[in-house]
Formats: structure tokens, sequence, C-alpha cells
């Protein structure tokens, strides 16, 4: 491999061919279907996926045997399908298209559907998490080939219900199994990066329960006068049940949703923390004066890869403050998000909590926890040796600096469902979103130095890949 001649080759096409592409993507509303319910009649997402079609289908024509081609099984989102032919077992490469909503927020006259090249920034919804997948892959691909160099066969795999949970994934991996065959690795650019500097490996993501709490004590609501001291509020009585999951003063999860962190896990942790320059609060638009949760950054690392946190995500029931008159509220809803450790039974975890908050309620108050959501958990499988020097040596030839190694908050809930069905495969989970690059928020922006980086990374792990299962 000429890797001057790679990076030269993948920045140059970035800039002139792939940019464009990925702003006119930025472009269109494609919402997940949990955000646009029409979807189907608004067609934003069919306009993403033959954009990307269209696009894939120009710079793979000469390609002998390859395809790019739209599946879309009844009632289901569509997916994309890239199918490069190549030596040895195949690769997977995942990637999604959907969108969160756009947000309120946005400065400095950007927009969350309106492309904005700012320096080294692409502010927009959706470049970073996650359109730029499908447009690195390919041109990771014809940098390959470019030089005649070989690479096994590439599949990209693209969905469109990502950010609604990925439930139409599993129907299309099965349709498509045969197809697929059993890969070699996987790889997913959907995951973030501690810094901008480095290459980051995802290690594991959480999982979750996501569920509705509603509490009512009154048919309707009373003067505060009249009923406060006879009555318990619903707001005291919802403090009361969170506290059998979370301690108040330290938030401690309770027990029955911890596991026992791996020990591979904590040594990476204490890698990567000095590489996160402050640590992890350090990224976030902290009020001022908020101290975080922990002050040693290898801990605050595990305590967000590794250990169950309570959100609450969602409140019903209190008018605003402007509103609010001398009035007891008859009942509140909120909406809890419990994240949990990657190794944790999601659905076991989700029967624990509605039982715990259900059970004996206070005061004989009504309550009811509707579990709306559960995802499980991922941990990745050792590195196999070939994967581990390919990681490093792409890193450092990237980069200039070694790869980082730490797990994830949040979750892609697909990765668990392909680890069970590919317990053979390796897993490469890394992207884009660093610091302040603000998934889902106001202000999301794709760290172009990053992605071009990312996409000499997968150019050369998937020449090794190849070497490897030739």
């Amino acid at each position: 491999m000429d890797f001057p001649a790679l990076r030269h080759i993948i920045a140059q096409r970035w800039q002139d061919d792939l940019l464009p592409a990925l702003q006119d993507y930025i472009a269109i509303p494609c919402q997940s279907p949990a955000f646009d319910p029409d979807w189907q009649a608004e067609g934003h997402m069919n306009r993403a996926v033959a954009l990307m079609r269209d696009w894939a289908r120009g710079r793979l024509a000469d390609v002998p045997g390859a395809s790019v081609e739209v599946l879309t099984l009844p009632g289901r989102t569509p997916v994309l399908l890239v199918d490069v032919p190549g030596e040895g077992a195949p690769v997977l490469v995942y990637g999604h298209l959907d969108k969160q909503p756009p947000m309120d927020g946005w400065s400095h006259g950007r927009d969350a559907w309106t492309p904005s090249l700012e320096g080294e920034r692409l502010y927009g919804r959706g470049g970073a998490d996650d359109g730029y997948a499908l447009f690195a892959t390919v041109l990771a691909v014809q940098a390959l080939r470019e030089q005649g160099l070989a690479h096994p066969r590439c599949i990209a795999l693209i969905e469109a219900c990502e950010e609604s949970g990925s439930y139409d994934l599993p129907h299309y991996i099965d349709h498509l199994a045969p197809r697929i065959g059993a890969p070699a690795a996987v790889v997913a650019l959907d995951a973030g990066c501690g810094s901008y500097d480095r290459l980051w490996l995802t290690t594991s993501l959480r999982g979750q329960v996501a569920g509705t709490l509603r509490v009512r004590v009154l048919e309707e609501g009373v003067h505060s006068g009249d009923a406060s001291g006879v009555v318990a509020s619903p707001l005291r009585i919802v403090r009361q049940l969170l506290a059998r999951l979370e301690d108040a003063d330290s938030g401690e999860i309770a027990e029955a949703f911890q596991v026992a962190i791996p020990q591979a896990r904590r040594t990476q942790a204490r890698d990567a923390a000095p590489a996160l320059d402050g640590g992890l609060h350090a990224q976030l638009p902290l009020a001022d004066g908020l101290r975080p949760v922990r002050e040693d950054p290898a801990d605050e690392i595990l305590n967000r890869a590794w250990r169950a946190q309570l959100a609450v995500t969602g409140l019903d029931g209190l008018p605003a403050v402007a509103d609010a008159a001398a009035v007891m509220v008859p009942a509140l809803a909120l909406k809890l998000s419990l994240r949990l450790p990657p190794t944790l039974d999601a659905e076991v975890a989700a029967a624990r909590l509605q039982t715990l908050l259900q059970a004996d309620p206070p005061y004989g108050a009504q309550v009811e926890f509707q579990v709306d959501m559960v995802s499980q958990g991922w941990h990745a499988p050792a590195s196999a040796p070939w994967l581990a020097q390919s990681l490093s040596a792409a890193s450092q030839a990237s980069f200039g600096e070694p790869e980082a190694w730490i797990g994830g908050g949040g979750g892609i809930p697909f990765l668990a469902m392909l680890g069970q069905r590919y317990p053979q495969a390796q897993f490469v989970v890394t992207g884009v979103l660093g610091p302040q690059s603000n998934a889902h928020g106001p202000n999301e922006f794709l760290h172009l130095p990053t992605a071009r980086r990312i996409t000499e990374v997968l150019a050369r792990l998937l020449h090794d890949a190849g070497r490897a299962h030739a």
C-alpha cells in the first residue's frame, strides 16, 4: 500500500465528490419513523435512499460484479445494499440514513436541513450520525482498487430506522442471510470518538429500558391549601418511587441493575483517560460552577459505560411556572430512561424495574410503570491479532497517535443482534461523533478531518481483512 497516495485520493475525493453529495443528503429531512409516522407519504426517506443509491452506482459502475440496490420488505422501511466482490470472507459495513428531529437552538444562522460548511466542520442533521458511512465505505473501496490492492468482499448495509430502534433490521438480516453468509468482520461507523486526534474504538454499548411512570392521587386538581398535609402530592410519591431505584445523594442505582466490570475494560479506561483532555465532562456544555459526578477521568469513563444510570427525559402534569396556581395537581407522568450495563439482560432488567416501581405503592396511590422500549447492550469480543495490528497501524498512520479503546454510553440496537447472529465475526465500532459534535441536538456537525481519516482507516482495515482471510 502506498499510503500517501491513498491519503491523497481520499482527501481529493472527499472534497470534490463526496462532500457535495453529503450536503445534498443533509438537506433532506428524512426523519426516522418514530418521529415522522407519515414518512412514506412524505417521501423524504425514499429521496435519501435514491440519492445514496445513485451516487454509489456511479462510483462502482466499472467494478465487475458490484451491485447497488434498494430492498423494501412489505410494511418496512427501505434498506440500501451495496455488494462489491472481493477475495475471502466478507466484511459487513453498517450505517443508517434516518435522522433525529431538527430540534430548536441552532445558532449563527445554522439549520438542521441546511448544510453549513464552516472551516473543517459541516453542520446539519445526519452528516455525522451517520450519513457519511455509505459514502466513506464506497470511497475506501475505490481508493484500494485504484492502487490495485486486494480487498475482501465488501457489503455495505444502510438501514432507515436506526433512530427508531432498528426494529426493521432483523427482518432484513433474515431475508439477506443467504447472500451475506458469514462475515469475517462487522464494521459500524455510528459511534463516537473521545477526541479528534486519534482512532477511538468502542468496546461496549449500554442497554436501555425506557418507560412511562404514572402516579395519580386525585381525580382532579384541588386547592393546595386544602389538600397539602392531607394527601401526599404526586411529586412526593414519585420521589419515593425513584428513591427505590436511585440514591438521591450519590446517584448509585440499585444493585439488581449492576454487573461486575471486566478488568480489561478498567485497564482500557485508565489508558484512555489521559487522551480525553480533562475528562468526559469537559466535552459537555456545563452550567457555570457545576462539578462532575466523578472527579477521576477513568472512573468517569466506567460510570458512563458500565454502571447503570437513570435520566428523567419527560414530564407531564405540571403547568409551566408562569401558569402555576395554588393547586395540587392530581397526577404526574414521567418518561424514564434507565441505561444498563452492556452485559445485563435488558428484558430481565425491564421486568425488575416494573416490579420495583409498582409494588406496594406509597399511600395506596395509583402507580403504573409502562415499559415502552427495551434495548440490549453489547460487549465486543476480543480482537484477533490481525485486527489489533491493523487498527494500531491505521491509527498511527492516519492520526499519528496510538488508538484508544473506550466503552460507549449510548446504544446501537443492532449490534447485540448481529453479535448473536455472527459469533465468529470480529467487530470494529468507531465513528466521528467527538467533542461538541452534538448528535441529536442543535448544531450537530461532522468533523471533516476525522471523517477523512476514518475513511483511510476503513481502507486499511479492508485490505488487511482480505489478506488475513484470503
